[in-house]
Order: C-alpha cells, then sequence, then structure tokens
C-alpha cells in the first residue's frame, strides 16, 4: 500500500464519480460528491482524497472556524467529516492508514492546528473502535449530527521533537 493524502482538486473528479458509497454508510456520513460541492463554496471545508497509487480509496472533509464548534472550543482544532471508504476498498487498511498519515499531512498544510476532532454515531462501534486504534480519545463529549447523537473524539497532534 503507497498511500497518499491529496486535497482535492477538479482534476479527480471522475475518481470520486466512481466512488462506491452504499446507504448504510449514508445512514452515518455524506457523499464525496455532497462533501465536495459544500467545501466549493465554503472555503473553511478542505476536501481531502487518500489514494493507493492512482485509486480513490478513502474520503474526508477537513472542517476549519465555525465547522468546528459544535464539537470543540479549541480554535486551533481541525473536524474531520464525511470520513469514508470505498464500498470495494473497505477491510483493507485504508481507514486506518489516512488517520495514521493525518497528524503529519495537518502540520504540514495547518501548522497552528494542535488538534483533530470528529463525531461518531454512538451505534457506530466498528469506527468508533477504529479511531482509538488511531489514538483517537473520548472524553465524555457529544453532540447531535444528521440526527443523531454523536460521540465526540479527538486527537491531540503533538509538536513535531527536532
Amino acid at each position: 500500500m503507497a498511500l497518499t493524502l491529496k486535497f482535492y482538486e477538479d482534476k479527480a473528479q471522475s475518481l470520486v464519480d466512481q466512488y462506491t458509497i452504499t446507504e448504510e454508510q449514508l445512514r452515518y456520513t455524506k457523499s464525496p460528491k455532497d462533501s465536495i460541492e459544500l467545501a466549493k463554496e465554503d472555503d473553511s471545508r478542505h476536501a481531502v482524497l487518500a489514494f493507493d497509487g492512482d485509486k480513490l480509496v478513502t474520503f474526508f472533509v477537513l472542517h476549519e472556524k465555525e465547522g468546528v464548534k459544535p464539537y470543540s472550543s479549541n480554535e486551533r482544532a481541525l473536524l474531520i467529516r464525511s470520513f469514508s471508504t470505498d464500498y470495494h476498498e473497505q477491510g483493507k487498511g485504508y481507514a486506518k492508514a489516512a488517520l495514521q498519515m493525518l497528524p503529519d499531512f495537518v502540520r504540514l498544510h495547518f501548522p497552528l492546528m494542535n488538534e483533530l476532532v470528529l463525531g461518531v454515531n454512538v451505534p457506530n462501534i466498528t469506527a468508533q473502535a477504529l479511531y482509538i486504534k488511531c489514538g483517537f480519545v473520548d472524553e465524555g463529549k457529544q453532540a447531535t449530527g444528521l440526527g443523531e447523537e454523536l460521540k465526540v473524539m479527538s486527537y491531540y497532534i503533538k509538536d513535531v521533537e527536532i
């Protein structure tokens, strides 16, 4: 696996169009197409694509500023939203690899940010377990999203030791 994280560019639209997301996945997340449309209208949303070679395998949005407020009072936090893995690529470790690469990606592109925060649906135990494996912590905070209770989880980005 040679995973790379890249910001969305229009030239990747055909890959986004081929991305498979199921109704079950859509119960917990927005589709990449919908998320990209929102990002095009809001410069505080940054669509990120995870590629294995030239194959789009995972998608998410990093949302700063106002988007973070329902989840964290930290002005240096980024909200991860609309996280998904292409249905045909699930179970291959792509989501875990993307999450493990994310702190370095954030240090590079958002050097002032020191926290990643996300809301995961309470019934979505599989996703919660993944986030915990990747270093996210549940500090007992909750929020509401898409009409369901969300567990708020955080990952604290440490400064790089020089």
